[in-house]
């Protein structure tokens, strides 16, 4: 049977293509223009999976997106998005949607969102299947424990029997038919040691021993002493003991023995009834229930998740070993105390809740471990009921996804920058065209100036071609250092020889202040070389991005002390305001428009980290900006 999936978008060319795409994947594809349109039809045919547009009429897809997750909490909800809208797109993954897109779709994108939706159906299901198994676990170990329970009051009966025994007078038949409905072993025994009336569950399991002597039951190697009856004509005294009798098919097994005296009119023994209980069957039964038990509790540590017990005040009755391998019971019994140190319970805490309505509750949440790690884990409840249907405790069980969220987290990372890149490739394309115009042009009329012009910008964009290519592979792995020793003044020069040309383009002065007793140090010259260099860029585009009319200038400083050596990069360009210098070392994150990829500064944090060393920015804006950089001398 198909899988139902609702595409929303209003678009008609989109939702065909889409539909395409999605129905040669294996989906039965429902269509809607808007998000009003889109909730009737997902009312009508309940699709488990929905892709909607954020950018729509009458309805857009964020109302769309609340409104499906209020009335179905668990149906997967991935949003399509342009490139212009990821703060919209993120504060959809905020209000649990699953996945986004960016347009124009990719059909490997998609598919990939749509696994990750279907693997999360996968859990879900997976879930609330164990939980089911586990109830019905419960119900049969509770419907044992009863029977066993009441086996093991057969003894007291009979106890109680052989007292009431004691005062039964008059016919010798009246008296042995009262006990052939038993399901026990009943015979009466005269003074003369010999039994003279047996019940029928006695005689089919025994043998048929009426007129035989007292012991006939016992094994011949068990002695008279063996025998309760033995004693109870000796004493006078009922006798309870635990015996082996001797079954008629040659067996042997556990009897419990009850005697009981009915004596004559002076007071005499002149009888003994003999009542015994087949302790073999509460036994095998004990040893069922043991092994239930067992399985029970191995089926409940073994679980691949966290399984806790609790009462109504939310204390922690039972949990398995997982859990306690991962969280410390001992801080406290209180489940929001051991997830989350809190004295009250959780705000719509899932426990509370099957307690009030007796349903099964879902949420996501952090918690920390006995070992301060964080981890995100997916809760599910269970409501565990009494013969009369009250919920007297809930199950919570509770899986790690803290490597599923990292994972997504990533992959919306990677999408992040396949958009970036792609919008950053996108100019270069653009610069390379109208470079390669003015060459074409330039040769067409033998203006030497005119193709000089178009091989200064193919030269340019190459160089940005290059860079941008260069930090997605610094982005993308992590770089072996090939360290090297270097002189700190020929390295601090070689930098400048490379940026000067292009500050002096710009007409802003560069100056540079250089320590003459500075010595060497162990780096990657080559990888420092660039991170320098795109610290330095970043300068030289802060002076650009000023309107203002003051000149310019970018100051390039070296030092050293015991230690290390301080490179340090200051500008009076634009500066930066609190929000900017808060994300600039962020992957992704560009102030410089469509000029920028966002993942310069971020990676030369990175590469300066790698060697031990560290950078720190202090900027204020239309003041300009100081970035200090701090390089151990030898290698860590």
């Amino acid at each position: 049977m198909e899988e139902k999936i609702l595409l929303v978008d209003d678009e008609e060319g989109i939702r065909k293509v889409m539909g395409i795409s999605l129905m040669d994947i294996g989906y039965q594809v429902f269509t809607a223009q808007n998000g009003k349109e889109a909730l009737a039809v997902f009312r009508q045919h309940r699709p488990p999976i929905v892709l909607t547009d954020i950018k729509m009429p009458l309805m857009d897809g964020i109302d769309l997106l609340q409104q499906i997750k209020a009335e179905s909490p668990d149906t997967e909800v991935i949003m399509l998005t342009g490139h212009g809208d990821m703060d919209l797109a993120i504060k959809c993954l905020k209000l649990e949607a699953t996945d986004f897109i960016t347009k124009p779709i990719n059909d490997d994108v998609l598919e990939i969102a749509l696994k990750r939706a279907n693997d999360r159906i996968g859990m879900r299901q997976q879930l609330r299947a164990y939980t089911e198994n586990l109830e019905i676990l419960v119900h049969e170990q509770t419907a044992r424990l009863m029977k066993t329970e009441r086996l093991a009051a057969v003894g007291q009966a009979v106890e109680g029997l052989s007292s009431a025994l004691r005062g039964i007078a008059g016919d010798l038949d009246a008296g042995i038919n009262c006990f052939n409905e038993l399901p026990c072993f009943v015979a009466i025994h005269n003074r003369h040691r010999e039994i003279i009336a047996i019940n029928p569950l006695y005689r089919e399991r025994l043998g048929d021993h009426v007129g035989q002597a007292s012991g006939a039951a016992y094994p011949p190697d068990s002695g008279e002493e063996a025998s309760p009856v033995m004693k109870t004509f000796a004493t006078g005294k009922g006798m309870r003991r635990r015996v082996t009798v001797l079954y008629a098919d040659g067996t042997r097994g556990p009897v419990m023995v009850h005697t009981a005296p009915i004596r004559d009119s002076q007071g005499a023994v002149e009888l003994v009834v003999e009542i015994g209980a087949d302790i073999g069957e509460v036994r095998r039964l004990q040893e069922k229930l043991q092994a239930t038990q067992q399985r029970y509790q191995q089926l409940f540590d073994e679980a691949p998740c966290y399984i806790t017990v609790q009462d109504p005040g939310l204390t922690i009755q039972a949990a398995n070993r997982r859990f306690q391998e991962d969280f410390d019971l001992t801080i406290g019994n209180f489940c929001h105390k051991i997830y989350k140190n809190r004295d009250d319970a959780c705000p719509d805490c899932p426990v509370a809740k099957t307690f009030a309505d007796g349903q099964s509750h879902q949420c996501e949440m952090e918690v920390t471990s006995k070992r301060g790690e964080t981890y995100r884990v997916l809760i599910q409840t269970a409501p565990i009921r009494d013969l009369s249907g009250n919920v007297t405790h809930v199950m919570e069980m509770s899986t790690n996804i803290t490597r599923t969220r990292r994972l997504e987290d990533q992959l919306a990372s990677l999408g992040l920058m396949i958009g970036s890149v792609s919008h950053g490739i996108k100019g270069l394309l653009t610069g390379l065209d109208g470079g390669m115009y003015l060459l074409n042009s330039g040769f067409k009329k033998e203006n030497q100036e005119q193709i000089r012009e178009g091989w200064d910008v193919v030269r340019f964009m190459v160089g940005r071609i290059r860079d941008m290519v260069l930090d997605i592979l610094y982005y993308a792995k992590e770089k072996d250092l090939k360290w090297e020793t270097v002189d700190v003044l020929g390295f601090a020069e070689e930098v400048l020889k490379t940026v000067g040309p292009k500050i002096k383009e710009q007409d802003i002065t560069l100056t540079h202040r250089f320590d003459p007793a500075i010595g060497r140090f162990q780096v990657d010259a080559g990888i420092v070389r660039s991170a320098l260099t795109n610290i330095i860029d970043n300068a030289v585009e802060a002076c650009r991005s000023d309107a203002s009319d003051r000149p310019h200038e970018i100051c390039f400083e070296v030092t050293q002390d015991a230690g290390y050596i301080y490179f340090n990069v200051s500008d009076n360009g634009i500066g930066m305001d609190e929000a900017t210098r808060a994300n600039i070392f962020t992957p992704f994150f560009s102030s410089k428009g469509e000029r920028g990829t966002g993942l310069g500064l971020f990676i030369s944090n990175r590469i300066l980290s790698q060697h031990g060393g560290s950078i720190s920015l202090d900027s204020e804006v239309d003041k300009g900006s100081r970035f200090s950089i701090k390089i151990p001398k030898k290698a860590p």
